[in-house]
């Protein structure tokens, strides 16, 4: 086994807290093991004018470190799991999944905001970085505008906060591991707005053929189910940073249950849906979730489109 880890990380305040929870857990279970991080500024960082299908997509937030990896320079890279393309490079795999943080989005007001009327009675848009959201939260909150907002969530928050937006609506996860959870003035229950598939969940990622038997333990068998699940479901309709497909699933009194969301760019229309599978084997439980997801997807567009035609 090797004496010295090398953990690759985005720079920004939220990646590094989460790098340093894989590299605190590999130093707690592998005494004498050193474990150090890699920081850099992805090109996804760097661009932050323009949202992220006009720029190249997730892609942008893992090219750097996927080349550090590849060229022996970083011995693991720590994501967030929906920040990761969809296609992962088989020479780079994913070794672990983390225990999921809470996986809703929720709403962030200025400070000092009573409500969301009276944060919204100014105008502003409400600061929203996917389609995705938006599209559902047309469904709530009707009379509101949205714009786009980049920028990692320090950055956000500061916008916010200096009377750019109306309201945020952010991932629960990273507020909680950023210690700003009191910032949080409304939790949308996925039934609401479905979250991005893998919020909450840390991938992390190694290079084929290496050993890390270091991280042994580290992999939640639960999260690592609802990950392929909701990625499956996404990539089966050619999801990607551009498209508002969603995907949460969780285990449920012994069933895997999955919620879903189809979009059709063609009509801009959309579905949501729910379907669930009983875990009966959890040695087949992985490729049941990858199947459940792959065939909901179908399944969805299926409805969607029968629904049109009618």
């Amino acid at each position: 086994m090797k004496s010295e880890v090398i953990i690759g990380s985005r720079e920004s305040r939220l990646a590094v807290i989460q790098s340093e929870m894989v590299k605190a857990y590999i130093e707690e279970n592998n005494p004498g093991l050193t474990v150090s991080l890699l920081t850099m500024k992805t090109t996804g960082d760097i661009i932050l004018d323009r949202t992220l299908d006009k720029v190249g997509g997730k892609g942008l937030f893992v090219k750097e470190l996927d080349k550090a990896l590849t060229d022996g320079r970083s011995d693991l890279s720590v994501h967030s799991l929906k920040d990761m393309p969809m296609e992962v490079p088989e020479s780079l795999p994913v070794v672990a999944y983390s225990k999921r943080e809470d996986p809703r989005d929720v709403l962030v007001l200025p400070e000092g905001a009573a409500s969301l009327e009276e944060s919204m009675a100014g105008g502003l848009p409400i600061g929203c970085s996917s389609l995705r959201r938006v599209i559902q939260l047309k469904e709530m909150y009707p009379g509101a505008s949205f714009k786009p907002v980049r920028g990692n969530v320090l950055t956000r928050l500061a916008k916010l906060d200096g009377g750019e937006y109306s309201a945020l609506v952010l991932a629960a996860a990273g507020l909680k591991r950023l210690g700003l959870e009191e910032r949080i003035s409304r939790f949308f229950e996925p039934e609401e707005i479905i979250p991005s598939a893998g919020q909450g969940i840390l991938a992390v990622q190694g290079k084929k053929g290496t050993d890390y038997s270091f991280l042994k333990g580290f992999e939640d068998e639960e999260a690592a189910c609802a990950a392929v699940c909701e990625r499956a479901f996404v990539r089966e309709l050619n999801g990607g940073c551009s498209s508002p497909v969603a995907a949460h699933a969780r285990i449920i009194e012994g069933e895997l249950v999955l919620l879903g969301l189809y979009y059709n760019e063609e009509t801009d229309g959309w579905k949501k849906g729910r379907t669930s599978m009983a875990v009966t084997d959890k040695r087949r439980l992985l490729e049941q979730a990858d199947e459940l997801g792959s065939s909901f997807a179908r399944e969805l567009c299926l409805e969607y489109r029968k629904g049109v035609q009618k």
